[in-house]
């Protein structure tokens, strides 16, 4: 396999970076329609699709500390985004739930990011979006293990014989 240029390397990280900064710059933007900011909307996305997950599990997710969260959550309950349930075995531990208005709102910032990832892939064909996402799959897969990039490679290879 035939190691990446070293421009390619050097840009790399800083393509990947202005990429995840401009998304939430636009989700920013357009998430305030709905009244939101983007840790609000990314957090309302978190409790629809994991319905009933604890504080623990939300902070561990969105990768912030348990108390960011449960601020955060505070002022999500008090605009009626979710709602605080208690678990049925352990009175310690709280759910959060999405309410109505966070499920009504949910499809809405579903097609908006729709919109914004379609904004993003704007020039690219059918193909190219496809390998990019595949692409992009990848290195989280091999950012996700413990292995080297080397070791990730030796894997890959042996696998393909």
């Amino acid at each position: 396999m035939q190691l990446m240029k070293q421009a390619n390397i050097d840009q790399f990280g800083f393509l990947i970076h202005d990429v995840a900064r401009m998304l939430r710059k636009r989700f920013e933007m357009r998430g305030q329609e709905h009244g939101l900011s983007s840790a609000q909307w990314r957090l309302l996305v978190r409790v629809v699709r994991e319905q009933n997950a604890t504080q623990a599990r939300l902070a561990e997710l969105m990768e912030i500390e348990p108390i960011s969260v449960s601020r955060l959550i505070d002022r999500m309950e008090q605009a009626g985004w979710v709602r605080r349930c208690p678990h049925e075995t352990d009175r310690r531990v709280k759910l959060v739930v999405p309410t109505d208005k966070s499920l009504a709102a949910y499809s809405a910032i579903k097609a908006m990011a729709g919109d914004v990832f379609q904004a993003a892939m704007a020039g690219l064909d059918e193909d190219q979006q496809q390998a990019l996402v595949n692409a992009l799959a990848t290195v989280v897969e091999n950012l996700a293990t413990d292995e080297t990039p080397a070791e990730c490679s030796a894997s890959r290879i042996q696998a393909d014989t």
